[in-house]
């Protein structure tokens, strides 16, 4: 069997999609990014136990601490998007379900971002 592909397309390692290396870069990058922003959300979780809402306020006010959390966020979210839509691209053959499967797992995605952000705002400014 002959393969279809142009040497230039051999060479960039792109599927029919054109964004295959790109959308693994992307996972692996996050991947590597949520090691350290996991650990330190853990660290965080430990430090915090046994404490009451003041001690949890006064942490998440900190810039630093809170920037972090917003990274580990984003990225986490962003890393389960990737996942997800690998997912639903590989096991659902119905062209219109694959479709709608991967704007809900977007939609799905902002709205827990976007509730997740404003969650540690409100906590970090109090309100």
């Amino acid at each position: 069997m002959s393969d279809m592909r142009t040497p230039l397309a051999k060479v960039r390692g792109l599927g029919s999609a054109k964004e295959g290396t790109e959308h693994f870069w992307r996972q692996r990058l996050t991947a590597v990014s949520n090691v350290p922003l996991t650990l330190f959300f853990v660290g965080l979780l430990i430090a915090l136990s046994g404490g009451d809402f003041a001690d949890v306020r006064a942490s998440l006010s900190n810039p630093f601490v809170g920037l972090v959390l917003a990274l580990f966020m984003i990225s986490g979210l962003y890393h389960m998007r990737l996942g997800m839509q690998v997912i639903i691209e590989d096991y659902i053959h119905g062209e219109g379900l694959k479709i709608l499967l991967v704007m809900l797992n977007t939609f799905f995605t902002i709205a827990v971002g976007v509730a997740s952000i404003f969650a540690l705002l409100k906590l970090a400014f109090g309100g």
